[in-house]
């Protein structure tokens, strides 16, 4: 079931357009993920979304919503820098944040150990922001932004200021927040996408140019890649490959070649013939499966 609808959406500032043409829907009970190049736009959509920042054109519907309806009640929104007040502690963030948005007194106490315990801090309640770690901060956030319960949370890069354990942490949050909640999650970092998403939408100079679960852009996009590693630098042994019909390209990094070919079959037997007859200095050789990074780069790159 669709639980908001975004159609010929439009974001201009001083004449240049930041979002150029947004048309895409989000799925109830579904995490998405926003996934583009620092400058794509992702931030820019989800202010408009939140109610943030007015479109220049174009509509977003909830399936719920009444014409001329506030949307603001129905999202939950974490922005990529949040800001605290120290001196607070955890529980009287989320009580303040919690009166803000309407609760009265008993329900936002009960709601803010609730939130506290679902993402894993309640034991620091009590304790000062200030001494909060950088990914117990980013679940405050998140406990924030449910705290009136949203329809749609929304969270921009939620990740990409955290050290590897705070990433861990707050991924494994999504995860578990992810089997009630609907997300949209906005990310330059492919990996977290491709772990927990079931959507994944392509933003590129303020363009959706691919969307889809992994499954699906997996499919659409498939290439078999055959990778050698060789001793030394790899560039005069990729010039062996040039005008090879079963070659699709040809990328080098150093010591590595990335062979993308048309028929995996034909061209490992016909490779490692090659190989064995130049009698190369090959450290490793291996047939690669597509990644999501791989994906990324052939449809932004067109």
């Amino acid at each position: 079931m669709t639980l908001i609808e975004i159609k010929g959406l439009k974001k201009s500032f001083k004449g240049t357009h930041v979002i150029k043409d947004l048309n895409f829907s989000l799925e109830k009970g579904k995490c998405t993920a926003l996934l583009g190049p620092n400058g794509a736009g992702k931030t820019t959509t989800l202010r408009i979304l939140s109610g943030l920042m007015k479109p220049t054109e174009g509509t977003y519907t909830f399936a719920d919503m009444k014409k001329g309806e506030d949307v603001r009640h129905l999202i939950g929104y974490l922005p990529q820098f949040p800001v605290y007040y120290n001196w607070m502690s955890g529980i009287e963030f989320l009580e303040y944040v919690g009166k803000l948005a309407g609760l009265n007194r008993e329900m936002v106490k009960e709601r803010s150990l609730e939130l506290l315990q679902v993402v894993g801090i309640l034991e620091a309640k009590n304790q000062r922001i200030g001494k909060y770690s950088g990914g117990m901060k980013q679940r405050l956030g998140i406990a924030q932004a449910l705290i009136h319960r949203p329809q749609l949370l929304m969270l921009d890069e939620p990740v990409s200021a955290l050290d590897p354990f705070g990433r861990r942490e707050v991924l494994q949050l999504l995860e578990e927040l992810k089997k009630e909640t609907t997300i949209l999650f906005s990310t330059h970092i492919l990996n977290d996408a491709q772990e927990i998403c079931d959507k994944i939408l392509f933003l590129h100079n303020g363009l959706i140019v691919e969307s889809g679960t992994m499954e699906e852009l997996l499919t659409r996009h498939q290439q078999s890649n055959i990778d050698f590693t060789f001793q030394n630098n790899a560039d005069e042994y990729a010039r062996m490959f040039e005008g090879d019909d079963l070659v699709n390209s040809i990328c080098v990094e150093g010591r590595k070649v990335t062979i993308s070919v048309n028929n995996i079959e034909c061209a490992r037997q016909k490779f490692i013939k090659k190989m064995i007859e130049n009698n190369w200095p090959l450290v490793k050789f291996e047939i690669s499966s597509m990644t999501l990074e791989d994906v990324f780069m052939k449809v932004v790159g067109k």
